[in-house]
């Protein structure tokens, strides 16, 4: 499968062209940044830290057959036109980009009821398993025991709580019959009063060079159980988003996630 990385220079996109390449179904076929970025015009395979593969970084999005599938890790005020362009050019396309605001949202809709997207908050196999275990432990252990997330990342995250963080936080909402909108409590400062049963807590820690942390807690009266995932390595995250891009090879036009890859969720297809 030729795939195209977008954001090739960014600390995603590295990993993701060093996936691609160890991945023997796939090619990096296209691998862009931004117009005038300094990495335009230098080897994908050089800027990620390995061997020159022969791929020039371009600095304009994938040619309208260039690529079977894009990969767009690269920043929320360009999800909007990478993921249009992509359904005008009739490739599948895998997007990790979080932070996303209602509009880009909206169009990720869109473009999928033309071509097969898979958008998730953490490509990681390992988070999209711990949202299946948080969901099971919500039902098994009842309203007796309360719901907190902690989530750590490093300092130059921009947005706050994670993606992942906040989907761990829909599958405890969606398990316990909750909403998250009015359960989800992402801080307390001063005399909040006592904690109610509904709540749902997130919270944020920012700081050095981690690369994601998540716990879940569910806390009872005279114990607690915590389920952790911790990441140390952003190829955790490009390899899944590369299994992400092989699965959706024949796909019919569809909003997908990691769940429906991995076999764990109902496939959504627009058709």
């Amino acid at each position: 499968m030729r795939i195209a990385v977008l954001g090739a220079d960014g600390r995603m996109g590295r990993a993701l062209v060093r996936a691609v390449s160890a991945t023997p179904r796939a090619l990096l076929a296209v691998a862009s940044e931004r117009a005038g970025h300094a990495a335009v015009g230098k080897d994908a395979g050089s800027i990620a830290g390995g061997e020159p593969i022969g791929v020039v970084v371009t600095g304009d999005l994938p040619a309208r057959d260039a690529a079977d599938v894009w990969i767009d890790f690269t920043a929320a005020s360009a999800t909007e036109t990478v993921a249009t362009a992509a359904a005008n050019a009739g490739v599948g396309l895998v997007v990790g980009t979080t932070g996303l605001g209602t509009h880009a949202r909206a169009t990720l809709d869109v473009a999928a009821l033309r071509v097969p997207v898979v958008y998730a908050a953490n490509y990681s196999i390992g988070i999209n398993v711990l949202l299946q275990l948080v969901a099971d432990a919500a039902r098994a252990l009842g309203s007796d025991y309360d719901l907190e997330i902690v989530e750590t990342h490093h300092r130059a995250k921009r947005d706050a709580p994670s993606g992942t963080a906040l989907r761990l936080a829909e599958a405890l909402a969606d398990a316990t019959g909750r909403t998250l909108a009015a359960a989800a409590r992402y801080a307390r400062h001063g005399d909040v009063g006592p904690r109610t049963t509904s709540e749902i807590g997130i919270q944020t820690l920012r700081g050095g060079d981690v690369v994601g942390d998540h716990t879940v807690m569910f806390l009872g009266t005279g114990d607690r159980l915590e389920i952790t995932h911790r990441a140390s390595t952003r190829d955790t995250f490009a390899v899944g988003a590369v299994r992400a891009a092989l699965w959706l090879e024949g796909r019919p036009p569809g909003l997908y996630d990691m769940r429906d890859v991995l076999g764990l969720g109902a496939t959504r297809s627009s058709e």
